[in-house]
């Protein structure tokens, strides 16, 4: 199953988009509202988990200055990545697209894609207010 987040704009350098996405710990500000649990494990990963969801654990797994970074999950039963994609359109901006990637049987997939779907979209259109 692959997702897609919408393209957003931020009036920043795709330098300072991808230091701010590699600090693990600036996710915390991008989690939506229903966030009941978000800890730094290492400067590489994180745990997060919102209401009614089990624990998530994440992990960098790649990353392309200034261009890419990789998420991926770190144990559980499920095998995804979360793919941050910084394009410079300028100097001064860049456009960010989120791209959620994972293996999944139908239906899970089913279950999972409107939810899965709304969390990449809060991520990404947090993103130019948090920076």
């Amino acid at each position: 199953m692959n997702l897609e987040s919408p393209k957003i704009s931020v009036s920043k350098s795709p330098e300072h988009v991808f230091d701010f996405l590699s600090d693990v710990k600036n996710f915390e500000s991008l989690m939506p509202e229903n966030i009941s649990k978000f800890e730094v494990l290492s400067e590489d990963s994180f745990v997060f988990a919102l209401k009614g969801m089990p624990e998530i654990i994440l992990k960098k797994k790649e990353v392309v200055p200034p261009n890419k970074i990789v998420l991926g999950a770190a144990g559980g039963k499920i095998d995804f990545s979360l793919i941050c994609n910084i394009t410079k359109l300028n100097e001064t901006s860049s456009e960010v697209q989120l791209q959620f990637s994972g293996d999944f049987n139908p239906m899970m997939a089913m279950m999972i894609k409107g939810p899965i779907s709304k969390f990449i979209e809060t991520l990404a259109t947090s993103i130019p207010k948090a920076i």
